[in-house]
């Protein structure tokens, strides 16, 4: 998934020069938290039991919910069993794009069928909101 950004280039491009920064080299470093920030929000989010689209999440099933109280977790759908998946979110930024991914086969397999009954891999017109500040914030 790529975190994109709706943004006014003038207003980024004259914020730069007005700073006599290297434009690439900021917008690198800007992504690159702009990303981190959004992994932040992904797995707040996820542990609250609430997706990007539809607010909380659907139901666990019984037989499911049952296996999981039997191994002492909660029956509340938080797409968090060992943690592996959600930890294996990471991102990478260059100087024109940002992702965010899982860096393990096993888990983006994983994290593929979970957004497909719960969606929880993308951003809210808010969240994208939220990131877009971000982004701004952090070019210097």
């Amino acid at each position: 998934m790529q975190v994109r950004l709706t943004t006014n280039a003038d207003k980024i491009e004259k914020a730069l020069k007005k700073k006599g920064k290297d434009i690439g080299a900021s917008f690198k470093k800007a992504l690159s938290i702009t990303a981190q920030e959004g992994v932040n929000i992904i797995e707040n989010r996820t542990a609250d039991g609430v997706g990007y689209k539809d607010g909380a999440f659907k139901k666990y099933s019984e037989k499911y919910e049952a296996f999981r109280e039997s191994r002492g977790r909660s029956d509340k759908p938080d797409l968090n069993f060992t943690g592996k998946m959600l930890g294996s979110m990471t991102t990478k930024a260059n100087r024109r794009e940002a992702n965010i991914f899982f860096t393990r086969a096993a888990e983006a397999k994983k994290a593929a069928m979970n957004n497909k009954t719960r969606p929880f891999f993308g951003f809210s017109k808010s969240e994208e909101k939220q990131l877009g500040k971000v982004f701004f914030r952090h070019i210097k």
